[in-house]
Formats: structure tokens, sequence, C-alpha cells
């Protein structure tokens, strides 16, 4: 295998880990197992363990390209995708539907931040622009893991307690430290589309002035002018 090859299978790795997860997650809350928790954050976090190492090593080897580029927030996406809606109909599970509708709520800010950025690296990558993530956007993927890691804990902790009420003792983090948790990752999230926004702001100008000026030229021609 190549050096590339070990690198892409590193990135495109995290998905089958991140769903494989989940599905460990999922079962806990039928089956209130603490094992079944464990192993599903276990194998989320080698998930998100993997985000660090792909791109350290095609840098190291010197085989980064447009494509890991292009790769690697794809695969964030997936696990954002995947360990944010669960962690919703977790806490719909266990009876809190307040801490539903955050999570659903953040769910969404996500996907609409995700899909944004998408958006604009499509168009303005075209112009020239960088695509590669940049260090506010890292910054927020690297606390994102953590922090849903920790959400899912304590809704699979309470699913565990429901289902086995002789594990009353077992330690559940106070509800208060993870709406604060989410709170970081909401403003993180509005911080970096409104970044990313002002950063590809001048080639989104340049995008779309081809278009303007031929629309201005259609309406001369119209009125004669």
């Amino acid at each position: 295998m190549t050096r590339f090859a070990l690198v892409t299978t590193l990135t495109f790795g995290r998905v089958p880990l991140v769903l494989a997860g989940c599905a460990l997650l999922f079962a806990n809350f039928f089956l209130s197992s603490q094992a079944l928790l464990a192993a599903g954050l276990a194998l989320c976090a080698a998930s998100a363990v993997t985000d660090l190492f792909d791109g350290m090593l095609a840098r190291r080897w010197g085989v980064t390209s447009r494509f890991g580029a292009l790769a690697d927030p794809l695969m964030d996406k997936a696990f954002f995708m995947a360990t944010l809606p669960l962690a919703a109909f977790g806490a719909m599970w266990t009876g809190d539907t307040v801490h539903a509708s955050v999570l659903l709520g953040l769910d969404l800010l996500f996907l609409f931040r995700d899909q944004w950025v998408s958006f604009l690296r499509t168009v303005c990558g075209e112009r020239g622009a960088e695509v590669k993530a940049a260090l506010p956007g890292k910054i927020r993927t690297f606390l994102a893991f953590p922090g849903i890691l920790a959400v899912h804990y304590r809704i699979g902790m309470v699913s565990v307690v429901q289902g086995a009420p002789a594990r009353e003792g077992a330690w559940i983090p106070p509800a208060a430290a993870i709406y604060a948790v989410e709170a970081v990752l909401a403003a993180l999230t509005v911080w970096t589309a409104a970044y990313y926004t002002r950063s590809y702001a001048p080639y989104l100008r340049a995008a779309t002035a081809p278009e303007a000026r031929q629309s201005h030229a259609a309406r001369g021609e119209e009125t004669g002018k």
C-alpha cells in the first residue's frame, strides 16, 4: 500500500468507525449496557482520532493533495451527521424533550454551516481560493469531537440508569455542564461560518461579477440603450 493510499484509507475509515460506534450507542438505549456505551464511545473516539493522524502523515510524507483537502472536511461532516441526530434521539428516548430540542437545533446549525462552507469552497475554489481547512475550522472540529462524545456519554448513562435502576450510583455529568459544552459548540460553529464567509468574500464577488455584467448588458439591449 502506498503512502497516499494509507492516508486516504485513514481518512475514509472514519465513516465505518463512527457508524459502528453509533450502532452500539443506539443499541444501548434498548439494552441499557455500560459495555455497549463504552464500546460505542470508543469507536466514535477512534473515528475522531484518525482526523489527527491522516493530515499529519500526509504532510510528513509529502502526499498532500486537493483530493485530501476536500475529503477531510467531508469525513468530519459524516461524523456530525451520524452523532448529532442520534444524540437528539437519545435525549428524546430518555424523556428529556428540552435537551432533545436543543440538540436538534445544534444539529441544524452544524448542517447549515457545513453546507454553506462547502458551497463557498466549491464556488471559490474554481477561482483559486484555498480550500483547506483554516485554523478556526480546525479548532471547531478539534473541540466538537470530544464535546459530542461527552453529550453521548451523559445521554447513554441516563439510559443505562433508567434501564437498570440498580446502577443509580453511576456518575452522570451535570446537565448544566453539557448545555455549556453545546453552547460553546454553537458559538464556534457560528464564528467559523462568519470567518469563512469573510475570507471567501473577495472570491465570491469575483465569481458573481461576470453574471452581474451580463445581466446589465441584457437589460441595456432590452431598453435599446
